[in-house]
């Protein structure tokens, strides 16, 4: 059965049906309370002490830590970028951990930023030390994925771009919230990652909406071997795993890009903005943004997410 997690600026929590369970822990980071297991299940059989509503979450993901992501992992979304997902690679980039931030803080826009885009993605929580060579099966994924959370990649287009770089893009403090609840998950259970849904709304209109089952190219199993070729991870430490379509960001028509393409660069990249600052779809001083990932029966429900988007004077 899954445990959700919940963390506050001095406290860990177990969610229950009734309200929140505080654990009895010394633990600091995310690494230390999943290697206190007996303190997490101790809670899990108590009372329940506190209403969820009461407690000011923040990221049950604590910084410093490995923030790894999957690039254009969603079929829909390779698609709209204007590629095939038959010969889409994996891939990966980094994100400061520096950017990660509560379930309910406000998304901070930095002032030289002009186009905030939004990405709902799943979150794998690593839950042991995984060596570079280490060999995971099918069979033992459980024992490396602790379980999962909503996170939001926020990036900002306008340097992502020009740049051809991710790592400054999405690593703006605010730029990666996490939670609200990290849900522990059992094997059998982490075997429905498939029929999870993640959507995203912009101020109630619904802009992400994809089952991980018909639209995932490469699932955390593949993810996982890849990564561990050749960059350590441990607990505690987050791997994003890609977006659907509908974000802002969309590729150009073809003819568009074709005639873009004889351009020099400096022109072609200011068509581009110019032609993007009209596009609605990029997030606004006072956006509220309400991200969500859940199996369609609510048998896995890593709870919803919900922030406000604010632009730095």
């Amino acid at each position: 059965m899954s445990t959700s997690i919940l963390r506050t600026a001095d406290a860990w929590y177990v969610a229950t049906t009734g309200g929140a369970v505080k654990i009895a822990t010394g633990a600091r980071t995310t690494g230390e309370l999943l290697a206190d297991r007996s303190a997490i299940a101790a809670a899990a059989a108590g009372a329940s002490t506190d209403r969820v509503e009461d407690l000011a979450l923040v990221s049950p993901v604590t910084a410093p830590c490995r923030v790894v992501a999957q690039m254009t992992n969603f079929a829909s979304h390779v698609t709209d970028s204007g590629m095939d997902p038959k010969t889409v690679p994996l891939t990966f980039f980094r994100k400061a951990s520096g950017s990660i931030s509560g379930p309910a803080d406000d998304v901070i826009k930095p002032a030289h930023v002009t186009l905030l885009d939004y990405e709902v993605e799943i979150g794998l929580v690593v839950g042991r030390g995984i060596p570079v060579g280490t060999t995971i099966t099918a069979g033992s994924l459980h024992e490396y994925v602790a379980g999962l959370v909503v996170t939001n990649d926020v990036s900002a287009r306008d340097v992502q771009l020009p740049k051809t770089q991710f790592y400054e893009a999405k690593s703006y403090p605010s730029f990666t919230p996490v939670g609200p609840a990290l849900v522990l998950l059992e094997a059998d259970e982490l075997k429905r990652f498939t029929d999870l849904r993640l959507t995203l709304s912009v101020n109630g209109a619904l802009r992400q909406n994809a089952l991980v089952g018909t639209d995932m190219i490469y699932r955390p199993l593949e993810a996982l071997r890849a990564l561990t070729r050749f960059q350590r991870l441990d607990a505690g430490d987050l791997v994003l795993t890609g977006t659907p379509a509908g974000t802002a960001l969309s590729a150009p028509p073809k003819a568009v890009e074709k005639i873009a393409g004889l351009l020099p660069p400096a022109m072609k990249w200011r068509m581009f903005f110019k032609g993007q600052a009209k596009n609605p779809k990029y997030l606004a001083d006072g956006d509220f943004v309400e991200a969500r990932v859940a199996t369609d029966d609510g048998a896995i429900d890593l709870g919803t997410q919900r922030t406000m988007v604010r632009y730095a004077r």
